[in-house]
């Protein structure tokens, strides 16, 4: 049984430090609610003189 304890422990070790040195953004904190979270999201404004673009004017 200790065996296995161990094997497991020492693969998880591996696995930690590979994904820590490949460069994946690994973070053993937990969840982070409304710390540092960033939204891609266009401005409205962007979008909607987009969509009101005519299509004659983007196809000259």
């Amino acid at each position: 049984m200790w065996k296995m304890l161990a094997g497991f422990i020492v693969f998880a070790v591996i696995a930690v430090f590979l994904l820590i040195k490949s460069g994946a953004d690994v973070d053993m904190g937990g969840e982070q609610h409304g710390v540092g979270i960033s939204h891609s999201e266009e401005p409205a404004s962007a979008a909607a003189s987009a969509a009101s673009t005519p299509a004659s004017a983007v196809l000259n």
